[in-house]
């Protein structure tokens, strides 16, 4: 297929205008390559505010006590020009009470941008969620008060996710999307687009497959690092923002030369990335 193109954003910035996003999405102009926490990252504060000085910020903590948060908790007057998403595993309004406050006290603030319901991968989970002392009411409620600025869902189930996104219910989705996981294009996206709905892309490396050789690459072919799979993963206009999840400094510094591009990727390194991506399909195992 053709590549398609990156929407440009009305936002006035130093950074190129594919790479930001205006504050109709989440509140606050956003660079939509994003940086993400992960269980066992070597990520220090200072690396993360250095991300933050380049321009980066949206910040996708996962809840627990790591360097994100307490980075979070020390910023001080810049937390208000940063998005921070948070996963959230509360499915009652009694555990969602709970992690609430928690959240709040662990990031020193009074508001959270997005909380997101983190991987909800069965129909049974989402009634949860919605029925009578599920999380989702207590916070829309919190959301009413300010605490909470902004609402979505985290899945890897696109059908489930795309009836989610009709509910009404949410102002955002986090999906799974990389070359080599591209059904979202066809059973999500049409539903966000027809909502108007920002979507968060996650695994653009797809767990690390898309950088290995696979048996059917041609002669002389090296896969591409991983900021091209960011660029990929940003190259389609549906998708709003895309989380990188490096491990340390080094990694840091190679996603973040993303922002050094001057435009989206051509048809033709669109297509050679595309192309690599179904290869990593047919060889990297089962997944749907």
């Amino acid at each position: 297929m053709p590549a398609p193109r990156a929407v440009e954003s009305d936002s006035r910035s130093s950074h190129k205008t594919w790479l930001r996003r205006a504050a109709a999405a989440f509140g606050k102009p956003v660079c939509r390559l994003c940086l993400a926490s992960h269980a066992g990252t070597s990520l220090t504060p200072d690396d993360i505010r250095h991300a933050l000085a380049r321009g980066v910020n949206f910040l996708n903590w996962a809840g627990d006590d790591d360097v994100f948060s307490r980075t979070i908790a020390e910023l001080g007057p810049k937390r208000d020009g940063v998005v921070v998403c948070v996963q959230f595993a509360a499915r009652t309004a009694a555990d969602a009470a709970g992690e609430l406050h928690s959240v709040l006290g662990a990031l020193k603030s009074d508001y959270v941008d997005i909380l997101t319901f983190y991987y909800v991968e069965e129909r049974a989970e989402w009634d949860a969620l919605t029925a009578a002392g599920g999380a989702l009411a207590y916070c829309r409620a919190a959301q009413r008060d300010g605490r909470v600025r902004r609402l979505g869902v985290t899945s890897h189930q696109r059908p489930l996710a795309a009836d989610m996104a009709k509910s009404g219910l949410l102002d955002l989705l986090m999906i799974r999307y990389n070359a080599a996981h591209r059904g979202a294009e066809t059973e999500v996206f049409p539903v966000t687009d027809a909502l108007g709905m920002p979507v968060i892309a996650y695994t653009a490396l797809r767990w690390g497959g898309l950088l290995r050789a696979t048996p059917d690459d041609p002669p002389g072919f090296t896969p591409p690092a991983a900021p091209l799979w960011y660029r990929f993963a940003l190259q389609h206009p549906s998708v709003t923002v895309a989380l990188a999840a490096p491990h340390d400094r080094r990694a840091l510094e190679e996603d973040l030369t993303v922002l050094d591009a001057s435009g989206p990727l051509t048809a033709e390194e669109y297509e050679r990335l595309a192309e690599h991506g179904r290869r990593v399909r047919r060889h990297a195992g089962q997944f749907p």
